[in-house]
């Protein structure tokens, strides 16, 4: 397990937020930040420090995702068509380890993100190890036969954290239609999340 795996428990804690909205985070009782300083009253933030905040915890939601590879899907938003918001939301949505979050076949986007690596998942019948895969519209994931046997796929099925969003349609408990990029208000996230800042700092 990787330290930033470990520590995903603290990053909820340092912004105050059940960031991913499990009910075991310890956040729910401790809503302060880590550390002996923690409980201490936070200082007022600047404009900068509220677009870098906003950022660093959509990154952290989505898996901690590398500062290169976040900073690359912005630009890549910034070159689409239409709203920039709506197509930073999309892209991000579209990875094919969110995916796999989004369909409830584990308990969080780390578990996915190693289910992915790990070679568990098939996209169009194919397998597919790489978690920032682009998913496109009408693309098919599903669970291997095999994995569906791992302890933590039954149990996750079993007690589901979270409702599977309309843009992604299942054909069973482990197989599911990625049908379309979704607009930000359709994506279930459990905080509030203001990708306009995130805008906001990489365009300063």
């Amino acid at each position: 397990m990787t330290k930033r795996v470990e520590s995903k428990y603290k990053v909820s804690r340092r912004y105050g937020v059940s960031l991913w909205g499990r009910a075991k985070d310890p956040v729910n009782k401790r809503d302060y930040g880590p550390g002996q300083h923690g409980p201490l009253r936070r200082r007022k933030t600047s404009d900068y420090g509220l677009q870098l905040k906003e950022k660093q915890k959509m990154k952290h939601y989505y898996g901690n995702i590398s500062e290169r590879q976040f900073r690359n899907i912005y630009k890549e938003a910034m070159n689409l068509k239409g709203d920039n918001i709506e197509n930073l939301i999309g892209l991000l949505e579209s990875r094919l380890d969110v995916v796999v979050y989004r369909m409830n076949l584990v308990p969080t986007v780390f578990s996915a993100r190693q289910f992915v690596n790990h070679g568990h998942i098939r996209v169009n019948g194919k397998k597919v190890n790489i978690p920032s895969y682009r998913v496109q519209d009408g693309d098919v994931v599903e669970l291997k036969d095999k994995s569906r046997e791992i302890a933590m796929v039954i149990s996750t099925q079993q007690n589901p954290e979270r409702s599977v969003p309309e843009y992604i349609t299942l054909d069973g408990p482990f197989k599911g239609t990625y049908t379309r990029r979704p607009k930000l208000a359709e994506v279930p996230y459990p905080v509030v999340m203001e990708p306009n800042l995130v805008i906001e700092y990489y365009s300063r």
